[in-house]
């Protein structure tokens, strides 16, 4: 197999696209995923699980108290600008190994030594985030249908174990139609495109036309809250900034879903840039039409669901409780996305041996040739990290904060490697050029301070209720790898595993 700074050269120096299966095989793997997502499907699952109307409006009930109008504009546009940086160092590694296996494949290759040691702790970052950002998406799906419900049957109020029976059952409908509906799925990640595009608008003409009373502009754009107890109201901004960073997860997802796309070494890089750059874009506008209509604040800041308070406020019942139906449709869509993503992590991870189990999570289905047993695992995991929602009030940010520095972590590191590389690196057909050293430079940097601010406390006064238990999850995972690393793995993975030459792997494939 070639090593990591060789196996894009002979790709990387041609103008015509390389031949998706033999590409595969280059990098030690034989084909065993259908290619049926073209270059459009590809970035339709990164810009679903982005999914700008799902990250502002579940994430709005926190970035009201920690910053409000301001930090939603101005945090947007900077962080917005950040994640594509981060975006871009990625696209331009996906493009040199475009596999399934993505970011602990990527730091397997990239690393000069000790290439087990990050790989493995990269997939075990990548695999928490993934998790949490499945849990995170649908749980905040099952409290914008319990908002959408109460408002049409005002009597209807389930209590924490009645939202996270409902949690269960939006996962368990996810994970059912990854493993029957395969087909339906990918067309379902094209619709939501669509879905978001004209959803996004509709909301955004009726918040800016229809509303008898706007908030000023200044207002809008500047109005700074502090309702997170804390004195320090830079500290507020600063742990505001995840309403942003929250949004911008998952657009590895691209990077997934490589073995099942075709021309991956252009297609899923591009897919990345696109995506990031599409929901950046729509979800600024989306965030100005609801910051001009936040008329009464402190109102709409404590209720349960903001964007449903504010709806109503400024639009009525009915057409509020249209709107809480496209937006849970966007959340569908977005939890969808996203345990087909995370499946595909958990599949490639069990591959290469670094997860409990691995040989019945790596089994793919011989009817829809998709890795059904790593979609129950992922539905599983999700639902165990939503089940302190009993006792925590702010569970949902917590899970949040796991998923945003668990993927960003793991996004990191290869970045971070690929930096030390060098001109060591030869990247693949879709390339930064001169732009690529000081493009991964500002997001490793970016990356390391985010991941530091998000592990700290949101609320205060810090009790069981209000505490920020993210860093007691990626403890907990980090912990459980740590020790299987040096009691056992440390001996037995030595990262990716290379399955034979190319030529064994088309032989190989035969018999699939």
């Amino acid at each position: 197999m070639a090593t990591s700074a060789t196996s894009t050269s002979r790709r990387g120096g041609t103008s015509a696209l390389p031949d998706d299966d033999q590409t595969l095989r280059e990098l030690g793997y034989p084909r065993q995923l259908a290619r049926r997502v073209n270059a459009f499907g590809n970035f339709a699952i990164s810009a679903t699980i982005i999914n700008f109307i799902s990250g502002v409006m579940t994430a709005l009930s926190f970035a009201m108290v920690s910053g409000g109008p301001r930090i939603m504009v101005f945090g947007w546009l900077g962080v917005g600008l950040l994640v594509l940086f981060v975006g871009a160092a990625m696209a331009e590694i996906t493009s040199g190994f475009p596999t399934s296996a993505a970011l602990y494949y990527w730091s397997a290759k990239l690393a000069k030594r000790h290439n087990a040691g990050w790989s493995w702790f990269t997939g075990w970052l990548n695999f928490i985030g993934q998790i949490g950002g499945t849990a995170a998406t649908d749980f905040a799906l099952a409290n914008f249908a319990v908002a959408l419900a109460t408002l049409q049957w005002p009597s209807f109020h389930p209590d924490a174990k009645g939202i996270l029976a409902i949690y269960g059952g939006i996962l368990l409908v996810h994970a059912l139609l990854n493993t029957y509906t395969v087909g339906l799925v990918a067309l379902l990640n094209k619709i939501s495109v669509a879905w978001l595009l004209a959803g996004g608008l509709v909301i955004t003409f009726y918040l800016i036309v229809f509303p008898s009373h706007h908030t000023t502009t200044s207002y809008a754009f500047t109005h700074f809250v502090n309702g997170t107890g804390f004195k320090s109201g830079l500290y507020a901004g600063m742990i505001g900034l995840l309403f942003t960073s929250w949004t911008f997860t998952g657009f590895d997802a691209s990077a997934h879903m490589s073995e099942e796309t075709t021309h991956a070494a252009v297609s899923a890089p591009k897919g990345i840039v696109r995506a990031i750059v599409f929901s950046w874009a729509a979800g600024l506008v989306l965030i100005l039409a609801l910051t001009y209509s936040m008329t009464q604040y402190d109102k709409e800041s404590k209720a349960n669901v903001p964007a449903a308070e504010i709806f109503v406020d400024a639009l009525g019942h009915t057409t509020a409780k249209i709107f809480l139906l496209v937006i849970c449709g966007a959340i569908f869509f977005c939890g969808l996305a996203n345990m087909t993503s995370n499946s595909r992590q958990i599949f490639a991870f069990s591959r290469d041996g670094a997860i409990p189990g691995g040989q019945l999570w790596r089994s793919v289905s011989k009817r829809t040739h998709t890795p059904v047993k790593s979609v129950w695992f992922a539905a599983t995991g999700a639902f165990l990290l939503g089940v302190p929602s009993l006792w925590n009030t702010v569970a949902f940010q917590a899970i949040v904060s796991v998923n945003v520095i668990g993927l960003f972590g793991s996004y990191g590191v290869p970045i971070f490697l690929r930096l030390r590389r060098g001109d060591d690196f030869t990247p693949g057909p879709w390339s930064l050029g001169r732009w690529s050293r000081p493009v991964a430079t500002v997001a490793v940097v970016w990356i390391a301070l985010s991941s530091i601010l998000f592990l700290l406390p949101q609320s205060s006064p810090i009790t069981l209720k209000s505490f920020n238990y993210a860093p007691v999850a990626l403890a907990v995972v980090l912990l459980i790898a740590t020790v299987w690393w040096f009691v056992t793995a440390r001996r037995t993975y030595r990262g990716p595993i290379s399955y034979g030459t190319p030529e064994e792997l088309a032989a190989m494939e035969a018999d699939l």
